[in-house]
């Protein structure tokens, strides 16, 4: 006999013995509730065995054996055959949607350029156990509800949509780096305390204040971290609760300048101290959530207390603007920002009294 070199075909159906225990009681004559009477069954369990609802136990098989004739062997196969059918069902449909997630959803090769991934092996199925593993997560489904509801819900909030996998391969990132951040429980009267200190800092340089500013947060439960966006996320800001006592405030940089940096940590400060345990993905613009909106007037506030606010439009030169700045203990680039977002300012103007940030100097 000549051996076959290739697998046999496997079916893309699964038959439950439910199907073969019908066929016995049509040929009999038996009703449901006469058959679970003589197995000692209730007739619900009978009729969820019909229907491959529930497993057909080795006791279940030994009692089939007593009143139908076939053996126990031959039904305890006929449900291993059953299930094993139906893990190979599973297994193809994951198979196909795990790809697609891939192919279609993770920015991969940013990852890889990150040293996120490594760069082999980049099959298909490599890429989805590499991808599943960076998420901490065992499948897809898994995913799906940790990280991608909070993402489509940014999306669907954006004029300028954003890709659901940017955003939370950008949001894992984070989670990833504030894990290292050692901090002290949470403390909101604390942190609450510690605002104005914060506020002082914008007038140190970017090297200098995102070391001080993250000391200040972990000692009252905030892991403040840097992570610079993923392609497609077009995320500026994010707050997210890691445990009951521990937080997360991360900042992307997208803007580059100090002024949309400090308005964006401040945001999501809000964010922790008055919104509770949530997630919350910024793009630095204006908002129409009222939790968001409050998240923009605390940070505007704090930044130009609103007593001080009104004197902005008698503001007309940059030397003008850097002594309003002195004299309320900010930096000019931030009153220069709000000048612009209130169209005091055009937005070509002033753009010398704003601090870039360089994300390779001030990463932490």
């Amino acid at each position: 006999m000549t051996k076959r070199t290739y697998p046999e075909v496997e079916p893309d159906y699964a038959v439950p013995p439910g199907e073969t225990i019908r066929e016995f009681l049509d040929e009999l004559g038996m009703t449901q509730r006469q058959l679970a009477a003589r197995l000692g069954l209730s007739p619900k369990h009978v009729n969820q065995l019909i229907q491959g609802l529930v497993p057909l136990s080795p006791d279940v098989a030994a009692r089939l054996e007593l009143v139908t004739g076939m053996s126990a062997r031959l039904w305890n196969r006929i449900e291993a055959d059953y299930r094993t059918a139906l893990t190979r069902q599973r297994q193809r449909q994951d198979f196909a949607e795990l790809n697609a997630w891939v192919k279609d959803e993770m920015p991969v090769a940013e990852l890889v350029k990150r040293g996120v991934l490594p760069p082999e092996p980049k099959d298909l199925t490599s890429r989805a156990q590499q991808l599943l593993s960076f998420f901490g997560v065992a499948q897809l489904q898994t995913y799906r509800e940790i990280y991608e509801e909070s993402a489509v819900q940014f999306r669907q909030t954006r004029t300028f949509k954003a890709s659901p996998g940017a955003v939370a391969a950008w949001i894992r990132l984070g989670e990833l780096k504030a894990q290292d951040v050692s901090c002290q429980p949470y403390d909101r009267e604390g942190l609450e305390a510690a605002l104005p200190r914060l506020r002082s800092l914008t007038l140190q340089p970017p090297k200098v204040f995102l070391k001080v500013a993250q000391d200040i947060c972990a000692a009252h439960g905030i892991a403040a971290v840097i992570v610079p966006e993923i392609t497609g996320a077009r995320a500026s800001g994010a707050t997210k609760w890691l445990g009951p006592d521990k937080a997360m405030v991360m900042l992307s940089g997208r803007y580059k300048t100090d002024d949309q940096l400090w308005f964006t940590f401040f945001h999501e400060l809000c964010h922790v101290i008055r919104h509770g345990k949530g997630v919350w993905i910024e793009n630095g613009k204006d908002h129409k959530d009222p939790q968001e909106q409050e998240a923009d007037s605390f940070a505007r506030d704090l930044l130009i207390p609103p007593a001080k606010a009104p004197l902005l439009r008698a503001l007309k030169t940059l030397e003008q603007i850097k002594r309003f700045a002195q004299g309320i203990d900010v930096a000019p680039g931030i009153v220069v920002g709000r000048m612009q977002h209130e169209g005091i300012l055009n937005y070509r103007h002033g753009n010398k009294l704003k601090r870039d940030i360089d994300l390779a100097e001030i990463r932490d």
